[in-house]
């Protein structure tokens, strides 16, 4: 059964009091043993070099957008990893300044490596800060590997700058040239195509098929327009006579009433019918055609001897605008025949320009693809060309040492001090601390409440311990005694002490 809480302080009392040699002996005992580890105990001395991170100079603003400056996002785990690598903890580990007389064999030196990893350190400092720091039991060996390891640390980062920005600019002048000789292949290509293929594109053929389609068009109403005045001149040309006879003939009549109607109609799209001049021509008009009324009815040998035969001007003029719309429309029949066939070579052209065009397609996509990752690659390699002069130049982001590493004076962790204020406090609280301990788990029934409470049954008296005077007349001594032997050794604890301090022991 557990003890109560409330009975734990006068039951720890009680058994320290019945056991006072045991609890001198276990304070002397934790008291000089946790003395002993502290004269035991290693110190290590730790030496820091602070790092400072310069991400905000002024080429920053300036180069924004012309150039990248190389960036570490978590920097306290980039410098762990770097400083952690085999080519920077090699050369920690053979240095002969830092590890003087130190073997070189591969064993001693892997040795080394495992050790000078196992006391480094990185710590942040601020957001632009931090330390790298290494741990030893040797003050000197202490600073200057840490000394070292800052100076490695800068070097390497910048050495890695340089290579980094350069490898990036070599891979993309390299993609350049590439893409420069891919898009030279596809114009070839593409020139090539358009040399074998003179066709030209699909809407250059569609409008010159628009051109042809009108051409016809315009000469088939041309033609129509021939016929129809071919027809005519024809028809005229059937109701006159080819020649004519002077003198007072019907044809002369004929002609002279025809001059005179033309007269006569000018004259009535100008003036009213009553105006003299068309009265006159009236008349005029009604007396030729009574005198040539009366010229039909006489015999067709007087009227031969009325005049002699000659061309018929009318007949001639007729005669030569039919020939020449015939010609013209042979020549338009020609060339609605020449426009028929281009037109038919055309649709041949349409189709073969339909069967090239997927392969023109084709290679205008790949040139243009090319072109515009060409001009993108351009713009990269220049940008990278910059900022490999940033980084050659020590500008964008950099590692300067702030504060060198410092000779530790005094050693980090516990001290002999701490040791000895340790060693006695703890000598005095082991006894009581290991009777609360034992009371914990022991199966005894030292108090009625855990009868009440564990069984349930009520305790109706409680016998005290009762002591003889004998009894108290010993343990009165045996304290007092205790008491002078607890004394004595802390006494003695405290010269030792004192002693350490003095650098006598």
């Amino acid at each position: 059964m557990a003890l109560p809480l409330s009975q734990i302080p006068q039951e720890v009392i009680r058994e320290v009091r019945s056991r006072k040699w045991l609890a001198f002996l276990l304070f002397v005992v934790v008291s000089f043993a946790i003395l002993g580890a502290g004269f035991v105990w290693p110190y290590k001395y730790q030496s820091d070099v602070i790092i400072f991170v310069d991400d905000r100079n002024i080429i920053g603003p300036l180069m924004e957008g012309r150039a990248v400056t190389t960036e570490i996002n978590d920097r306290i785990s980039a410098a762990k990893e770097m400083l952690l690598s085999r080519s920077v903890i090699e050369k920690v580990a053979t240095d002969t300044s830092i590890f003087e007389n130190a073997s070189m064999d591969p064993e001693a030196i892997e040795n080394r490596i495992a050790y000078v990893r196992s006391g480094l350190a990185v710590r942040p400092r601020g957001d632009s800060y931090f330390s790298v720091g290494f741990t030893s039991t040797s003050q000197m060996e202490s600073f200057r590997t840490a000394q070292r390891l800052g100076q490695l640390f800068v070097e390497e980062t910048k050495e890695r700058k340089r290579i980094e920005s350069r490898g990036a600019y070599d891979f993309i002048d390299k993609q350049v040239k590439s893409y420069e000789q891919q898009l030279t292949q596809a114009e070839n290509r593409l020139k090539q195509f358009l040399s074998e293929n003179t066709d030209g594109t699909e809407q250059e053929a569609n409008a010159r098929m628009a051109q042809l389609r009108n051409q016809l068009e315009l000469a088939k109403l041309e033609q129509e327009e021939l016929k129809t005045r071919s027809a005519s001149l024809a028809g005229q040309l059937a109701g006159i006579r080819p020649t004519i006879r002077q003198g007072r003939t019907e044809d002369a009549y004929r002609e002279r009433i025809r001059m005179l109607e033309e007269r006569l109609d000018a004259l009535r799209l100008q003036y009213h019918d009553s105006y003299p001049d068309i009265v006159i021509l009236r008349e005029q008009l009604a007396e030729l055609r009574k005198q040539r009324a009366a010229a039909s009815q006489q015999e067709p040998s007087r009227n031969a001897l009325a005049g002699e035969e000659a061309v018929n001007p009318l007949y001639q003029e007729l005669s030569a605008a039919l020939s020449t719309t015939r010609a013209d429309m042979a020549t338009v029949e020609t060339r609605i025949a020449s426009l028929e066939r281009l037109m038919t070579e055309h649709v041949q052209r349409m189709e073969r320009i339909q069967a090239n065009k997927a392969q023109y397609s084709e290679l205008t996509r790949d040139m243009e693809v090319n072109r515009e990752i060409y001009d993108d690659l351009l713009k990269r390699r220049e940008k990278a060309r910059v900022s490999m002069h940033l980084d050659i130049e020590g500008q964008g982001l950099n590692y300067r040492i702030n504060e060198p590493a410092q000779y530790p004076r005094e050693p980090n962790g516990p001290q002999f001090s701490m040791f000895a204020m340790a060693g006695l406090l703890l000598g005095m609280i082991a006894p009581f601390g290991a009777v609360a301990g034992l009371l914990q788990v022991d199966p005894r029934i030292r108090a009625k409440k855990q009868l009440e409470e564990g069984i349930g049954l009520p305790v109706l008296i409680e016998i005290p311990e009762v002591r003889t005077p004998f009894e108290k007349r010993r343990d009165r001594k045996v304290t007092w005694l205790v008491g002078i032997f607890a004394l004595v050794a802390a006494a003695l604890y405290v010269a030792v002490v004192a002693l350490a301090y003095l650098e006598i022991i």
